[in-house]
């Protein structure tokens, strides 16, 4: 299933911005008044919302996204209107501000719950590997003391951006408590370099070739990647963007393994959870 969502997401955001193109040339030439000005407030939605999204990364956006929603059902009724159910603006408007905007809502931004996680309180992490500059780290190395894990999908996602900028402005915070920032993803070693030469505060950067990690961890998504990404040398299959927390013992005081790629947890989650475990 996520083959059809790594095509489908790239479709969307295509024809999105295609369609509100189109619309707007269209409606340019008709006049005001005619059915393309629904299509142009139907693609309108979901192309500002990218736009946004590429342009200023947030950390995490509204679950259900109802502007996006109310755009596309009241551009598809108003094209509609004017000129009719069968007419070229409608239904471009009807595929691309309905179908499209409730199956990227619903559908594609929406996880379905981790089957054989081992990520939960009170559990221990199993052994696994991963590489810190090209040279091996086994988790045991990672669990000599309190550590913040971050599993993201790479540097084309711009809200896994955005949420590590986030930690990065909360670094000190975690250093005060002795927590060790962990940031992974199986991205090239390149990819990952590129990333931590942006940020000032020593946070460690891991790469988990070949998902290994988030394959023994339970959070690995097959075919997560939007298609197309492949020829910037990104892996097709991503980990869940999942956020956990271990004591000095290696063991989760606290996890997120969210069910929505866009919703995710605020750092201060972080400093509450550890200072309840009385890590200071």
């Amino acid at each position: 299933m996520s083959h059809f969502k790594a095509i489908f997401v790239s479709t969307f955001l295509a024809a999105s911005a295609v369609g509100f193109l189109l619309a707007l040339v269209q409606l340019l030439q008709a006049g005001i008044a005619s059915a393309w000005l629904g299509t142009v407030i139907a693609c309108a939605g979901p192309t500002l919302f990218f736009t946004r999204v590429f342009a200023f990364p947030p950390a995490r956006t509204s679950r259900n996204l109802y502007p996006m929603l109310m755009a596309g059902i009241v551009g598809t009724a108003l094209a509609g209107l004017i000129g009719g159910v069968g007419g070229i603006a409608f239904w471009l408007a009807f595929g691309v501000g309905v179908v499209g905007c409730l199956g990227y809502v619903f559908w594609y931004s929406r996880f379905a719950p981790p089957t054989g996680s081992v990520l939960r309180e009170g559990a221990t992490l199993p052994d696994f590997q991963l590489q810190e500059n090209g040279q091996p780290v086994s988790r045991e190395a990672l669990t000599t003391q309190p550590a913040l894990w971050i599993f993201f999908r790479g540097n084309w996602c711009p809200l896994c951006m955005a949420q590590i900028r986030e930690v990065a402005a909360q670094y000190q915070a975690l250093a005060q408590r002795g927590v060790q920032v962990l940031l992974v993803s199986p991205q090239p070693q390149g990819h990952t370099a590129s990333l931590a030469s942006r940020f000032q505060v020593p946070m460690r950067f891991l790469t988990d070739g070949g998902n290994a990690a988030a394959a023994r961890l339970g959070i690995l998504e097959r075919g997560g990647l939007p298609a197309g990404m492949q020829m910037l040398g990104y892996d097709s299959d991503v980990p869940r963007p999942s956020v956990f927390i271990t004591d000095a013992h290696g063991q989760v005081i606290y996890c997120d393994l969210t069910d929505n790629y866009r919703v995710r947890p605020e750092p201060q989650q972080f400093l509450a959870v550890l200072d309840r475990h009385a890590i200071v």
